[in-house]
């Protein structure tokens, strides 16, 4: 079962959906660029037998609020908000493509509130050449200025993004879509390697791995978040 609510933080709304066991350990899971909570209904339901799961609308996406002032820096910001609001200690974290880098930033900000970081094909945060996004026609589900604000960042990212990839203290997993991805590959095994704890697995069907590949995401994503909880039998010495 799905329940949907939101909550202020610091005078933005933020909607989530939550799922899975009340006793069970958070797991927050954050969006693309121009998606919401309900881009992850295909895996939410498998992650949720084992974890307490939080899926996220950023600001300037679905039914949270579009303030009209946005940032990378704002969006972990309001995670953390977001958090606190609720009562959640460390948390397990899934952020795919934007989402990542807004997770890989408060896992940077906040090394003591994340225990396991997934990194779905997430860009490592280097300069890249400016393409200027076209509008789609007709209404959005999300706010065109947020995108334009956040194409920016990622075109140009603060250098201070990638030398505190070390500060990474929360075991890694990065998930690399593989050649079928816009997102440079060797760019997503440099990231990998510059956080302490970073694992990476690859599943080659492109940039939207969790829609493409529901069930081996989550089976990939599952063993790793329980790797330390429920250990293999066969593999104790």
């Amino acid at each position: 079962m799905v329940d949907h609510h939101s909550v202020d933080v610091a005078g933005i709304r933020l909607a989530y959906q939550v799922s899975g066991p009340l006793d069970a350990a958070p797991l927050v899971l954050i969006h693309a660029l121009g998606e919401d909570a309900t881009d992850w209904d295909m895996v939410a339901p498998a992650l949720a037998r084992s974890r307490r799961v939080y899926a996220l609308d950023l600001r300037g996406h679905g039914q949270s609020d579009w303030p009209g002032k946005y940032s990378l820096e704002l969006m972990q910001t309001d995670v953390l908000r977001f958090l606190e609001a609720l009562g959640l200690g460390q948390v397990d974290l899934i952020g795919h493509s934007m989402g990542g880098i807004v997770a890989y930033l408060f896992a940077e900000e906040h090394p003591q509130r994340v225990s396991r970081l997934v990194l779905e094909d997430v860009p490592v945060p280097r300069p890249r050449e400016p393409i200027t996004p076209t509008r789609p026609d007709g209404d959005l589900a999300f706010d065109w200025e947020m995108v334009l604000a956040v194409r920016r960042q990622i075109d140009l990212p603060d250098p201070r993004w990638l030398e505190r990839l070390s500060q990474i203290t929360a075991e890694t997993l990065v998930v690399a879509g593989g050649p079928r991805s816009h997102v440079p590959q060797d760019g997503i095994a440099e990231l990998a390697r510059r956080i302490p704890g970073g694992h990476t697995v690859t599943i080659p069907v492109g940039h939207l791995i969790h829609h493409a590949a529901p069930k081996a995401f989550t089976e990939a994503v599952s063993a790793f978040l329980l790797s330390d909880e429920d250990p293999d039998p066969a593999r104790q010495p």
